[in-house]
Order: structure tokens, then C-alpha cells, then sequence
């Protein structure tokens, strides 16, 4: 039987006052905001109508998703949030998932010194022709892009972005990016370029639960808050996890290629191990110190304190490498194998395009805490 572990970033069982009064506020620690249920769980929200038991708890509040982090299922703590693996949301990130965040920024071969503006959800749809000349549709959205940015005259990203230089300004005005005047023509001195990496986070997957038994989220996290141990969690849906993640975890590397950039798949060590143990992949095989076309970060807990006040700490356990594929005849395996492949990639433009597009998340490296805010400035 299931059971939640975490909630709202915390053991289910800490009763320090600390950890109570940020539930009760439903925040969120990783986010350093009000729980946003993990960015996937919008049908599991509770809706705190006049009559509801935990309308007192929550403080008035309308509307509280259901802020389950982990479930313990067969002894082991299994993440189902993807804010509590990593999230790269915020200006500064939060410090509890710093350790994960510098391991993604090494692997992704970034300078620790430097700092990368994040954007989360960046959804590109571009129809393709491949190299039949077959109408192909990309049709794909990113967790993170993490990437630099150039100062660009507002004329050539005008050609870049294919819209008109008054566009321009207005979208880089509304996305907080600084412009100059220098010799009598706008300058965007940030825009998005060169490095990139590309961040998936893979979480496990949840049962729809049984509603009779009040195994659905929704009511496990309500009977978790109001009767503690009295209560039940719904199940982890095993192959829905390795669906997802087989369906895109080859093409999004192949975009990597194609785009100079890498993919890190960021996912925790029982996943890892899951999947080793029911497919052909032994990710075993691909234990390396270096990055390389498929790239796979596996994270887990450090251990289970005594002391439980805290948000307990992840730790990275291993990090997987190697080629998309190659023949077994010379390795001896045959690489990520060809589960998957992009019919046809758009040029990396399109990325810049739906980057430039939206404001960033976050940033990572040595940044300033404040929000960025749109600036012009007249250079002297």
C-alpha cells in the first residue's frame, strides 16, 4: 500500500513549527512560492468551498493543489513532483537543489562562473519536410533551455526573428532584456545565444487511484493533512514512466546534436534502476565522467534522518553517457538504441525564436536576487 512521504517539500511526519506554518501557507520550497503542483497537476486541485475541511487550514485560500511530493511504495521513497527532483524556476534558484543544479551545469559543460538565464516550458511546432521531401510536423516542449545570451544590433534580430524591429522591441521590453543606443541605432545586448543545454526532468507517474478508497491524489493529500497516518496514496504507474520517456528521450538528444547543444535528462536513481530492470537498456553499461549524445543524470536521497525538520537532502548517484547508437559489433552494446527518432529537426533559429519570445524563469551561477526588469539605456 502507498502512502505519502512528502508534502509540500516536506516529511509527511515533521511537526516542527517551521515546516507547519510554510504548509499551511502551501508553499513550496524548492519554488520559494505557493505549490504549483509540480506544473502537470491542474485536475488534482482542491477547490475550498465554504464547507470544506481544509478551508481554516489553508488560510481562506480558494483553490490549494495537491502537494504531494513523494509516495513510499514498497519501502522506498518514490518522487512523483518534478519541482522536488529540480526545478530551475526563480530569481536566485533555491539553494536546496544547488548541488543537482552545479552537476547539470558541469555536464552540460557551462562555465561555473558564468551566469545562464533558464526558461521553462518552451514548446516548439514547426512543419518540416525530411529528406524525402515528406511533410513532417516538430511538435515538442522542453522543461528547461538553459542558455547565454549577445548583444545583436535590433536591425539583424529583426532578420533573425523574421518580425519587424517595433515587434522586437515590444517583446524585449515585455521579457526584461536591456537596450542600448550606441551610434544612433538600438542594441538588445541579451539576447538568447550560444551555449544551450537543454534540461528534461523525468518524475515517476501516479495511478488514477480509486476514488471509493480515497486513493486519488487529490483526497490522499486531504486525508494525509487532516488524519496523518490514516491514510492511503495511489500507486506508481511503472510503464506510463518509461512510455514517456522512451518516446522522447532519443529524438531530444538527436535536437541536441543537430543544435551544438546537449540534453541532460535529470531523473531519480529508483527510476534509473527501474528501467534497467525491465527493458533491453542496462544503463549500467554507461556509467562515464564525461557528456556525450544521451545523457542521463540519476539523483536520489542521501539517507533518512532522525531528524526529520528539514527538507531532506538529494544527492546525484550516478551520471549515464554514451552515443544515440552505434552497431553492437563494435562496442559491444549498441549504444541508446533507435527507439525513437525526429523525422526531421528545424534549424536552432527556432529555438532562439521561442526563447526571445518569453521571459525567463531563472537564471543559474552568480546572479542577483532580484527579478530582472526591462531596462533602456543610452550608452555614453
Amino acid at each position: 500500500m502507498s502512502k505519502i512521504y512528502e508534502m509540500l517539500g516536506y516529511p509527511l511526519e515533521s511537526k516542527h513549527e517551521g515546516v507547519l506554518e510554510s504548509r499551511r501557507s502551501a508553499t513550496c520550497p524548492f519554488l520559494e512560492a505557493e505549490c504549483d503542483g509540480g506544473g502537470n497537476r491542474y485536475s488534482s486541485a482542491l477547490q475550498l468551498d465554504d464547507n470544506h475541511e481544509l478551508l481554516e487550514y489553508f488560510r481562506d485560500k480558494e483553490t490549494v493543489q495537491a502537494g504531494v511530493c513523494s509516495l513510499m511504495v514498497s519501502d522506498k521513497p518514490w518522487i512523483v513532483c518534478p519541482r522536488r527532483l529540480l526545478t530551475l524556476h526563480g530569481f536566485p534558484l533555491s539553494s536546496l537543489q544547488a548541488t543537482v543544479r552545479e552537476r547539470v551545469v558541469g555536464y552540460g559543460e557551462l562555465s561555473a562562473k558564468e551566469t545562464y538565464r533558464t526558461w521553462s516550458e518552451v514548446k516548439i511546432s514547426v512543419p518540416m519536410r525530411d529528406k524525402t521531401g515528406q511533410e513532417r510536423l516538430f511538435n515538442y516542449t522542453f522543461d528547461y533551455v538553459i542558455a547565454g545570451q549577445r548583444s545583436l544590433s535590433m536591425t539583424r534580430v529583426s532578420n533573425l526573428m523574421e518580425m519587424s524591429e517595433s515587434k522586437c522591441c515590444r517583446i524585449a521590453e515585455e521579457n526584461g532584456m536591456t537596450m542600448t543606443r550606441r551610434n544612433g541605432e538600438t542594441w538588445i545586448d541579451d539576447v538568447p545565444s550560444a551555449p544551450l543545454v537543454i534540461v528534461e526532468v523525468m518524475t515517476s507517474s501516479t495511478s488514477g487511484g480509486d476514488k471509493k478508497k480515497r486513493t486519488q491524489i487529490g483526497m490522499a493529500f486531504e486525508d494525509a493533512l487532516l488524519r496523518s497516518e490514516n491514510h492511503k496514496g495511489p500507486g506508481i504507474n511503472y510503464r506510463q514512466i518509461w512510455a514517456r520517456m522512451a518516446s522522447q528521450l532519443i529524438v531530444k538528444s538527436q535536437v541536441a546534436i543537430k543544435w551544438n547543444a546537449k540534453t541532460i535528462w535529470v531523473l531519480q536513481d529508483v527510476l534509473a534502476d527501474y528501467i534497467s530492470a525491465t527493458t533491453g537498456l542496462d544503463l549500467e553499461a554507461y556509467v562515464a565522467d564525461q557528456a556525450n549524445e544521451v545523457n542521463v543524470l540519476a539523483v536520489g536521497y542521501e539517507g533518512i534522518r532522525a531528524d526529520r525538520s528539514g527538507v531532506l537532502p538529494l544527492a546525484v548517484r550516478r551520471f549515464y553517457s554514451g552515443p544515440v547508437s552505434l552497431p553492437a559489433s563494435e562496442t559491444g552494446r549498441g549504444g541508446f538504441v533507435d527507439i525513437i527518432k525526429a523525422g526531421a529537426i528545424p534549424p536552432v533559429r527556432h529555438l532562439w525564436k521561442a526563447l526571445f519570445r518569453k521571459s525567463p524563469c531563472g537564471a543559474v551561477g552568480p546572479v542577483a536576487g532580484d527579478t530582472p526588469r526591462s531596462h533602456f539605456a543610452e550608452a555614453r
